[in-house]
């Protein structure tokens, strides 16, 4: 995953606390969602222009998809993070 460029005053406590739609709005992401493997919970791509793209695993339940779509943004405009639980791992390629 590459970096965005951080949206100006993002602290971790938003993307914490506000509602994921605002957030996916605030910073430009599209998601997609389509089937994959058990194991995938999510994935993250930044593109040239700073925007985007996320895609959800269809069939996950909506509190993993909340979970890792706000740890996937934290990492993307490197706003720190609580860890996700030991289950979770945010890879970068």
């Amino acid at each position: 995953m590459s970096v965005a460029t951080p949206a100006p005053a993002v602290s971790p406590d938003h993307l914490l606390d506000a509602p994921l739609p605002q957030l996916l709005a605030e910073h430009r992401v599209d998601v997609s969602t389509l089937e994959a493997d058990p194991g995938f919970t999510g994935g993250a791509y930044v593109r040239a222009d700073g925007s985007m793209l996320f895609v959800r695993p269809a069939g996950r339940p909506d509190a993993e998809w909340e979970m890792v779509a706000r740890s996937m943004l934290g990492r993307a405009l490197r706003v720190p993070m609580p860890d996700l639980p030991e289950l979770y791992q945010l890879s970068e390629l």
